[in-house]
């Protein structure tokens, strides 16, 4: 039985580790041909060769980065159908006065430029072949539910919700949709600690989510997956929460 991606080629910024290293999988598996692009060299070409797909490096803050992913997914595949905006960062949680122009500019390069560049590289590129496409940006529950702490964070996030809808509305015409999912804050990744403050905040956080739980790469795959798939065809401009009932 075909998979559910079966022919479809797909791009997964950050997919060297954590939810874009479960995305890749579960694309994969479902027949996609997956091309992983991320800034970390050495792990992410280890991810490819683990999953068996392909690597482009790429520091999703430079044009010149996004048209090489570009080049190299037209090189080996001839076409894109679905791109995962899935890179990101955040800073330490602290008080808003204590937030520094480094960390400002940094969630807003990673976060919101990358989604401008990804956008403004690969939609004329899929507007040509005529084919349509799917993009998905990996937003969060902070853009929906923010909490104090991480003030430009929560606002980087937001304006990653608000441009999907936008994106979504404009390029209907040529059946390129634009969809957003919201994670609730993941356990045993990178940026879990700085999301939390400290660990032993974790507990009283994980009480807030009706299901009791952070979000796993394998829910934030599945909702990738739903998106990018025939059966999401009608679908474009949402956000949808993968949360645990936690924006409830």
């Amino acid at each position: 039985m075909p998979g559910r991606l079966e022919g479809k080629v797909a791009i997964v910024t950050g997919g060297g580790g954590g939810f874009g290293k479960g995305i890749a999988q579960k694309f994969l598996d479902e027949g996609a041909k997956v091309l992983i692009a991320d800034y970390a060299e050495d792990i992410s070409q280890k991810t490819a060769k683990e999953l068996g797909c392909e690597y482009a490096k790429c520091d999703v803050t430079k044009r010149a980065d996004w048209e090489n992913v570009l080049k190299v997914a037209d090189e080996k595949f001839g076409k894109i159908d679905c791109v995962i905006n899935n890179a990101g960062t955040t800073y330490r949680n602290k008080p808003t006065n204590d937030v520094t122009d480094e960390d400002f500019d940094k969630v807003f390069a990673v976060n919101v430029k990358s989604i401008y560049y990804s956008a403004n590289v690969l939609v004329p590129y899929m507007q040509k072949k005529g084919n349509g496409g799917s993009f998905v940006s990996i937003a969060s529950t902070a853009g929906i539910r923010p909490r104090p702490g991480l003030t430009w964070y929560n606002s980087s996030k937001a304006a990653v919700i608000n441009a999907t809808k936008t994106m979504g509305v404009e390029f209907a015409k040529d059946n390129i949709r634009f969809n957003s999912v919201c994670p609730v804050v993941a356990l045993g990744t990178g940026l879990t600690e700085l999301f939390l403050g400290k660990p032993e905040n974790e507990k009283g956080f994980m009480a807030t989510v009706p299901l009791g739980r952070g979000s796993s790469p394998r829910d934030v795959a599945n909702a990738c997956l739903y998106l990018c798939s025939d059966e999401g065809d009608f679908i474009t401009g949402i956000d949808i929460p993968v949360d645990g009932g936690r924006c409830v």
